[in-house]
């Protein structure tokens, strides 16, 4: 029981600190990426689409095809291809 939360509390410090570091990669504050709906906010500042697409992530799947669109979009903005886009879909805590 101790033993799978601190697992769990490592993971999500883990987590933390690389969109810490993503947001701060794309010229944002990098404490925007822990302040829940805000986050969301700036990565759509980044991936440059409107304000309304969380919407859409709230529509069965219609949100899996938002998602992987948002997750293209955020590995372009960086210079990557597709390939690192299958990767961030299948192994996320590897590639971001």
């Amino acid at each position: 029981m101790i033993g799978s939360s601190i697992i769990s509390l490592a993971i999500s410090v883990l987590i933390i600190v690389a969109l810490w570091k993503v947001y701060e990669k794309a010229g944002k504050p990098g404490w925007a990426a822990i302040i829940p709906i805000y986050n969301i906010w700036v990565l759509l500042e980044i991936i440059k689409k409107p304000w309304w697409w969380p919407l859409l992530l709230l529509i069965p799947i219609v949100n899996i095809v938002i998602l992987i669109i948002m997750i293209h979009n955020l590995s372009l903005k960086f210079g990557k291809g597709v390939g690192f886009t299958i990767g961030m879909i299948l192994l996320p805590f590897i590639f971001i």
